[in-house]
């Protein structure tokens, strides 16, 4: 985390507050939370069977992308108070939003085999 004073850090906020590309670049930006939103399109799943959909994901990761997802309101997270304890995560409206502009890139990277240029 950037000091607030650090020019760094303002010229981060310059941009992002300014920019909805950026913004959104950031909110959803990293290796797995695009992952995650892309398993949770089809409907609610338990923390293990993410962690099954997504095996190469360490569990650090996947809690501290969890939270940062519903941090910024894209994933519920819904906690229903049993032992064992059971947890399961949705997409929030903003997250289901979301899936419809990831169905693009998913058709984009494969109509021009992304994957296939490393």
């Amino acid at each position: 985390m950037r000091k607030i004073s650090s020019t760094n850090y303002r010229n981060e906020r310059s941009i992002v507050d300014n920019c909805p590309i950026t913004a959104t670049m950031k909110a959803i930006g990293g290796r797995w939370k695009l992952v995650i939103i892309w398993n949770l399109k089809d409907g609610a799943l338990r923390y293990g069977e993410l962690r099954r959909k997504i095996p190469n994901i360490s569990e650090k990761m996947l809690t501290q992308q969890l939270k940062a997802l519903v941090e910024g309101n894209w994933v519920n997270r819904q906690d229903f108070r049993e032992i064992p304890p059971r947890t399961s995560y949705s997409l929030t409206e903003l997250g289901r939003s979301f899936v419809p502009i990831l169905t693009q890139i998913y058709a984009w990277g494969t109509e021009n085999k992304i994957t296939e240029l490393g």
